[in-house]
């Protein structure tokens, strides 16, 4: 698989949702305003693509509702590239029986701005969770995920993609490129203004953590 940004639709017999997901090296991350995905994959000779990925939740807004019916799956998929897509399909033991299927579309990054320089003792690669608050006391936001990688700003949520940059000390210059539009039934609604800092229960090896503008 090429590595970059995708935008992964995905679907079961209880709906319909949309995400990013960020594939480098073997890896998977990404997510969408309420789950994280975390995962790996191998592709073999003949070209099919398996993949092992974990959900979490980020964001305990009960309007978001999970497609599997749980906030904690592990998915097994296996699929292949289908033009520029990657099509799979699969399903996960803790919920048998409700066959899942995905279709990853690439995001362009012709127009991202160069990474920055890596360096010691700054913001550390990995998954984030991201929770936008407007200033001004305008009321509004949203909530997505971030992945930071080398200098590399990639993320995003169910209707936007972010592709930017930033500097070892945590300084950021990320810039909004794309704006995918979506029939999804997952709701976007406005997060309180007082939220809870409680650190979300990812494994500290997921290099998972919260992060706040």
């Amino acid at each position: 698989m090429l590595n970059g940004l995708y935008k992964v639709e995905m679907h079961t017999v209880h709906g319909s949702r949309r995400g990013v997901i960020y594939v480098y090296d073997g890896k998977m991350m990404g997510g969408n305003s309420a789950f994280a995905f975390i995962g790996t994959y191998r592709e073999s000779a003949n070209g099919e693509v398996s993949v092992d990925i974990s959900t979490m939740r980020h964001n305990d807004d009960p309007n978001f509702q999970p497609l599997l019916k749980s906030d904690k799956v592990t998915l097994s998929l296996r699929g292949r590239q289908q033009g520029e897509q990657y099509c799979f399909e699969g399903g996960t033991t803790q919920v048998p029986r409700i066959a899942f299927h995905s279709v990853m579309t690439p995001i362009s990054e012709a127009a991202a701005p160069p990474a920055m320089p890596a360096g010691e003792g700054g913001i550390g690669n990995g998954l984030y969770s991201l929770h936008i608050r407007m200033l001004d006391g305008i009321d509004g936001g949203n909530t997505g995920v971030m992945v930071l990688h080398d200098g590399r700003i990639r993320g995003g949520d169910a209707f936007f993609d972010y592709i930017g940059a930033y500097t070892p000390q945590a300084r950021v210059n990320a810039r909004c490129l794309g704006v995918t539009k979506s029939a999804s039934v997952f709701p976007v609604p406005t997060p309180p203004r007082e939220q809870s800092r409680r650190q979300p229960p990812w494994p500290a090896s997921a290099a998972f953590a919260s992060a706040r503008c």
